[in-house]
């Protein structure tokens, strides 16, 4: 009789066995996806295979989502795009102007021949500065005003001009960058966590409306990262005691939290929307 063949056992975690046998790391699947960046005011993006824009991001988390933060549209973004070569362009606009992304989302479609389906909202333009920042009693409305045009607005045009595209593929991934500040404001930051606040209730009626064409929308929210732009004048001893507050008691690398946002972007995330994640190593249980 013919030997049958021998069957390996199916691990309870099969798909991120395959995962972890293909790409040597999670953070590596964005570089055989697509990812444009846009940045604040001047919407630097970055798109590397055809279907993904990503929007803002500081120095630190540039090489982190699979080399998806550009933070600035500068030689460094052009540099980058080079290096990848024909599967990433670098294109420019202002995230606040609904021509301005429309045209830098028909630049990315022309440029791969494909629509973007995968968007990364994390336009920001905003200085952390816990001892200069407008306390409650001063704070004027324009300050809330520009982060409301930065955050929110960005986000509803950058979504609104890629979401016919994801819905004729009945495909779509939106991943929206906020803050666990909204749930720990340990530094009140009025007019950035009122921002990032709105932009989750966005997320979360964005996913009623938009999931029947397919297209899940979903939050990932981190805290102080060891090392950005942001926190690059952070003392250590800030860092060591925040990692003492956590239960893994380390503090959150750009890295980390870029697996973290790769997940929403992948076939694992499939039946996940309207959701927060907060990736701060524990510190904040929501």
């Amino acid at each position: 009789p013919e030997e049958e063949e021998e069957v390996e056992p199916v691990s309870a975690h099969a798909p991120f066995d395959i995962l972890e046998d293909e790409i040597p790391s999670f953070g590596a699947l964005l570089a055989a996806r697509p990812s444009v960046f846009e940045n604040p005011k001047t919407f630097d993006s970055f798109n590397r295979t055809v279907d993904s824009l990503e929007t803002g991001g500081e120095t630190g988390r540039r090489r982190a989502l699979g080399l998806w933060m550009l933070g600035r549209y500068d030689e460094a973004a052009e540099a980058l795009a080079a290096e990848i070569g024909d599967r990433a362009v670098a294109l420019q606009a202002d995230v606040a102007d609904r021509a301005a992304v429309d045209a830098l989302v028909a630049a990315a479609q022309g440029h791969f021949g494909a629509p973007v389906t995968t968007v990364v909202n994390n336009a920001l333009d905003y200085s952390f500065n816990g001892d200069a920042r407008s306390q409650m009693t001063d704070i004027g409305w324009d300050e809330l005003a520009a982060q409301f045009s930065t955050v929110v607005r960005g986000a509803l045009n950058t979504i609104q001009a890629t979401a016919p595209g994801m819905a004729a593929g009945r495909f779509g991934r939106i991943i929206n960058i906020g803050t666990n500040l909204f749930q720990n404001p340990v530094v009140p930051y009025h007019d950035y966590t009122a921002a990032k606040a709105a932009l989750l209730s966005l997320t979360r009626t964005a996913s009623a409306d938009l999931g029947p064409d397919g297209i899940t929308v979903n939050m990932v929210s981190g805290g102080l990262l060891r090392t950005t732009d942001a926190s690059a004048a952070t003392p250590d001893a800030v860092f060591d005691l925040i990692a003492g507050m956590t239960p893994l008691r380390s503090v959150t690398t750009p890295e980390e939290f870029a697996d973290a946002a790769l997940f929403f972007a992948s076939p694992w995330s499939r039946a996940v929307t309207g959701q927060n994640l907060v990736v701060d190593g524990g510190l904040v249980r929501d």
